[in-house]
């Protein structure tokens, strides 16, 4: 399953296989960086299976149902450039900080990850080398573009939620996820709560002030940038058309408040 490397990091990937992350759009003009950390359901060869059924990773747990098309579509719609994660959440969860036990899960929604259970500290670093710090990188990489432009880029963080969890239904098509800098999330609840039938969550059904999320606190928070990160329920997007016309209406939303100077500037004290 999980094997120690023996030489340079990037051997942890074979030469054919995808790299950590992939870049679309990198051209756009768009002030906006988007982000889908939780994309793809693809696991390293070198890991096997993970130790995982293969209905399991077909759920959620391996991967955000539905974001990764959303996150095209929106880079596409608002000239973005877009950071697309090439492996499963379950590997290595780009969206937690390294202490956090969700990491590398041991157990997920009640799955057993065989391959993260006794995890030594090589093996963790082996993933975080390989995977881990070059998504980042990528996406630092393209704000520090959008920097040197002259422009103060938004981090926007596309995930997708499931309708029911633990017995209960969530009623939101949408959440809205942000912390204590509301420049760029107040506005778009508001826009995005003006669409007739449209059921949006603030901080819901996840928070952005649980400490968990890596991409804000590290690309947007800490530096001062304008930064969200939207939820969008999964049966709503798990198929194409779905996917294109939330898409659509999150370009419209999201394409009245981009280039706006009370959000594109940097915080003072950061």
């Amino acid at each position: 399953m999980d094997t120690p490397l023996t030489s340079a990091p990037g051997a942890f990937l074979d030469a054919a296989e995808p790299p950590a992350a992939t870049v679309i759009n990198p051209r756009g003009g768009a002030p906006a960086v988007l982000v889908c950390e939780h994309a793809s359901r693809r696991v390293p060869a070198r890991l096997g299976t993970l130790g995982v059924p293969a209905a399991d990773m077909e759920r959620h747990i391996a991967c955000d149902i539905g974001a990764e098309a959303v996150t095209r579509a929106l880079a596409r719609l608002l000239d973005a450039p877009a950071i697309i994660a090439g492996y499963s959440r379950l590997v290595v969860d780009l969206n937690r900080p390294l202490h956090s036990a969700t990491l590398m899960p041991a157990v997920s929604d009640g799955t057993p990850i065989l391959a993260n259970q006794g995890l030594t500290e090589p093996c963790r670093q082996a993933r975080l080398e390989a995977l881990f710090h070059p998504f980042h990188d990528s996406v630092q990489a393209s704000l520090a573009a959008k920097r040197a432009a002259g422009l103060v880029p938004a981090v926007i963080s596309i995930h997708s939620f499931t309708p029911i969890m633990d017995g209960f239904r969530r009623p939101w098509h949408l959440g809205v996820l942000w912390d204590q800098d509301g420049r760029l999330a107040l506005p778009l609840l508001d826009l995005l709560r003006a669409e007739p039938g449209v059921v949006v969550g603030d901080n819901a059904p996840y928070s952005a002030r649980d400490g968990e999320g890596y991409t804000l606190d590290t690309h947007s928070t800490r530096p001062g940038l304008p930064g969200v990160l939207i939820e969008v329920r999964q049966d709503l997007i798990s198929n194409p058309a779905g996917a294109d016309q939330w898409a659509g209406l999150l370009a419209r939303a999201l394409g009245r408040l981009l280039g706006r100077p009370d959000i594109h500037h940097v915080l003072a004290g950061t």
